[in-house]
């Protein structure tokens, strides 16, 4: 950190964040502004912000961008997408993943690795998606998931996605570990979900890692408590 001046902070710079679990992406940017402020000076209302939403209950890359490359947020978020993860089949919750308590439960005895492997297919390429009732998508003039939390019922439409790879990494079930690419506004819940149901049972998400936005990768990425300690 002591390496780069406040000018080069000013002017753009890329910071790749290795997002903890439990913390939200907002905290995670203020994390690495106020280290900013306090450790070399940047002024208050410099410009940062991130490319990128991560859900509380994911890890992984976080892209911060500061100063003048905050205008290539854009451009940023609309490259393809690398997330790996597990799904748990057998039971379903109302958010898609632990944010919420189980609501449903489904027979798994019929689930085999064939009709996993095979239950893949249909998901690569372009698909229609519902986005999750449990999300920050404006409708009415609410986020969905104040309707959600207000106990109303909502219409949500479908949204074309495209899904470039998905493979299965690991089946230990009801755990089915996998990787998969895919397009900007792609929600890992909704193919959790829907993954479940194409499988004649259930599913939720229950672990979520993004690995990599375009050429950027979390293995190069740090955590915001290390970056505080540069």
């Amino acid at each position: 950190m002591s390496k780069i001046s406040i000018e080069q902070y000013e002017e753009g710079q890329i910071l790749l964040v290795d997002k903890p679990l439990n913390w939200t992406s907002f905290q995670a940017v203020n994390k690495l502004k106020y280290t900013l402020i306090n450790k070399i000076g940047l002024p208050k209302k410099f410009k940062i912000g991130h490319a990128g939403t991560l859900d509380p209950l994911a890890t992984g890359l976080l892209i911060i961008c500061t100063g003048k490359f905050t205008k290539r947020i854009t451009e940023i978020q609309a490259q393809a997408k690398e997330y790996t993860g597990t799904i748990t089949v057998g039971a379903t919750t109302p958010s898609y993943d632990l944010e919420t308590e189980i609501n449903a439960t489904f027979p798994t005895d019929h689930i085999t690795e064939a009709l996993i492997l095979e239950t893949t297919k249909q998901f690569i390429g372009e698909i229609d998606q519902k986005p999750p009732v449990f999300s920050a998508i404006k409708k009415d003039g609410k986020r969905l998931y104040e309707h959600a939390r207000a106990g109303e019922e909502i219409e949500i439409a479908f949204r074309k996605t495209t899904i470039h790879e998905f493979e299965i990494t690991r089946i230990e079930l009801p755990q089915i570990d996998f990787r998969v690419s895919c397009s900007k506004g792609t929600y890992i819940r909704s193919l959790a979900y829907d993954f479940g149901m194409a499988l004649q049972s259930g599913g939720h998400l229950s672990a979520l890692r993004r690995t990599k936005i375009g050429d950027y990768c979390v293995e190069d990425g740090i955590s915001p408590e290390d970056f505080e300690k540069e």
